[in-house]
């Protein structure tokens, strides 16, 4: 058994895995980070490997009190990847990214492919058929949005999401919810349509922790998983120990 790791800007994910198969998945805070892979490894005490991938916060060694009870493994960009990277600026591209690139590419073989990651950030990534990775974009995820408008204003409110009502906001509260929720999803279907016409037919992959929202307001066909970064780091880490 295999348990994954995501750790992000603002949460961490985990996810166990029996082969390609998910058993259970964790959300906690960076502060639970030990008990709760305590608790993990006690359920699922047939754990050998842990697999760790991170954007945000984790120290050097944080997981290291685990060593002696699985092996720690660490996705970083020295390690193969599935991949040929043509990003101008290959050091600056995030393990994220990377994964989730990877994921894609061992999961769709010989196909274009687009994957939207909707968290704290969106971030898209376009890999074509030969596994060449192009690039994408990076804006403002949900949260940050009602944040900027409520940090930068004086008289906006922190709001939390939530559906609106209407295109067209009959009060300020709604006004937000119609900007942030319609003005994210116009982004996205924009950006696939732009992508539509430069580039041949591509899936599109949406997936972070607002894509089960986001997904049934979209106009374009997609693949909406949720566990799709964890799911990558389960295929990464099964190609890395054959092409290391």
């Amino acid at each position: 058994m295999i348990l994954t790791v995501d750790v992000g800007n603002t949460q961490i994910k985990s996810a166990v895995f029996e082969y390609d198969r998910l058993l259970e998945k964790d959300i906690f805070l960076l502060s639970e980070l030990e008990n709760s892979v305590e608790k993990i490894l006690k359920k699922f005490e047939k754990i050998s490997v842990l697999v760790v991938a991170s954007v945000g916060k984790l120290e050097n060694g944080a997981l290291n009190i685990f060593a002696d009870r699985v092996k720690i493994y660490i996705i970083d960009r020295e390690k193969p990847f599935p991949f040929n990277n043509k990003y101008a600026t290959p050091d600056t591209l995030g393990i994220d990214r990377m994964v989730l690139t990877a994921g894609a590419v061992l999961q769709y073989p010989d196909k274009n492919r687009l994957i939207i990651d909707a968290g704290t950030c969106v971030t898209y990534d376009f890999t074509d058929s030969n596994n060449v990775y192009h690039g994408g974009a990076i804006s403002p995820g949900l949260r940050l949005r009602y944040e900027a408008m409520h940090n930068y204003t004086a008289k906006l409110p922190m709001l939390t999401i939530e559906e609106p009502e209407h295109v067209v906001g009959n009060s300020t509260e709604q006004s937000m919810h119609s900007g942030v929720i319609n003005g994210l999803t116009f982004e996205i279907d924009g950006y696939i349509d732009a992508l539509k016409s430069q580039k041949e037919n591509f899936i599109i992959i949406l997936t972070g922790g607002d894509a089960n929202f986001l997904a049934k307001r979209l106009k374009n066909t997609i693949f909406a998983n949720s566990n799709f970064l964890l799911e990558s780091l389960n295929l990464l880490y099964q190609y890395q120990i054959k092409n290391d």
